[in-house]
């Protein structure tokens, strides 16, 4: 297992996580240029140096610019879909094009149509040990929140639009040489704002494998979603998809609580054995990437998402239950 991280585009940043241990990079939301739909071959191709030249692997790029822009029309199957996955599928191209191996995606609507994230919480100021400050979600706080879009949506019209989608798209991923990694539902509650969440649950991700049944189908396999499911569901999760080589990659992310009320939290607060879980994925012959994510915004950190501060303690976390793991062997 090697471990990555988002890539921004920073050099101190870039050589600080380098000289940390971190081997590979992950860039969320390239957007593409003025006025057109898909990316640009040369940016991406700048891209991919930079990290190159930082000593990183850039082995994913997770979804496309204005989330809804993309995402809106295909899972909910508006008039404008073939557009969107045409628009997708070039972009795919492209990646196969340059060496990017992975595409992740996701299924899910952003509350609002323009700039708002999909991943949504009721807090993002939930005061953590030591005034550290983590996103929270309460079901009960958020359950009059008006319908996301035009109106209720029926939950095997969102499977059927998934099918579509991925039916479409697979052809293009894999004469491109790139692989679909599908996040899971966060928050992972059944339905919200009109529209089902259909990757909260094993059996979901189970189905989905079974409609996208190629190799270059799989999970980005997000703990902090996967342990609020239920106790022993991720470790069934990564054995079931991790042995049948449907994992990717693997979000590091720390929850205590249920789908319906949580909060994320330091790594060694979480309610997953982390310890165990890469023990599992070991045994089942995962050897991709392994991510911090959400950490908690400690004091001193001054980076908008991902604190800085608190980054250098999960790389180290992680740092050391990996080498736990080594010298178990």
């Amino acid at each position: 297992m090697q471990i990555g991280l988002w890539g921004k585009l920073d050099d101190s940043y870039l050589s600080l996580i380098r000289q940390l241990g971190v081997t590979g990079a992950l860039y969320w939301g390239i957007k593409p240029p003025e006025g057109r739909d898909v990316i640009d071959y040369l940016e991406l191709v700048n891209l991919k140096a930079r990290y190159n030249d930082a000593g990183l692997e850039l082995f994913t790029l997770e979804n496309l610019g204005n989330q809804a822009q993309f995402y809106d029309p295909i899972i909910l199957g508006w008039a404008q879909r073939d557009e969107k996955i045409e628009q997708i599928a070039d972009c795919i191209r492209i990646m196969g094009q340059v060496g990017i191996p992975h595409f992740g995606f996701h299924w899910m609507v952003a509350p609002q149509p323009v700039g708002t994230n999909p991943v949504f919480g009721t807090s993002h100021s939930t005061r953590a040990r030591g005034d550290a400050t983590v996103r929270s979600f309460d079901l009960e706080k958020a359950k009059d929140a008006r319908l996301f879009r035009d109106r209720d949506y029926a939950e095997e019209e969102i499977w059927s639009n998934f099918d579509y989608f991925v039916k479409a798209l697979l052809p293009v991923a894999e004469e491109a040489g790139v692989k679909l990694s599908l996040h899971p539902d966060d928050p992972p509650i059944p339905t919200f704002g009109g529209i089902p969440r259909l990757f909260g649950t094993f059996e979901g991700f189970k189905r989905a494998t079974e409609i996208a049944d190629s190799p270059n189908f799989g999970l980005t396999f997000c703990l902090g979603n996967w342990g609020l499911m239920g106790p022993g569901v991720a470790e069934k999760g990564i054995r079931y998809f991790g042995e049948r080589g449907k994992i990717f990659y693997v979000h590091l992310q720390a929850v205590k609580g249920t789908p319906e009320k949580f909060s994320e939290c330091f790594f060694d607060e979480g309610q997953l054995d982390f310890h165990n879980i890469l023990r599992v994925l070991q045994e089942v012959g995962f050897d991709g990437y392994v991510l911090p994510s959400h950490a908690a915004r400690v004091e001193g950190d001054t980076m908008e998402e991902e604190g800085l501060i608190s980054s250098v303690y999960c790389i180290g976390y992680l740092q050391s239950l990996l080498r736990i793991l080594r010298d178990e062997e």
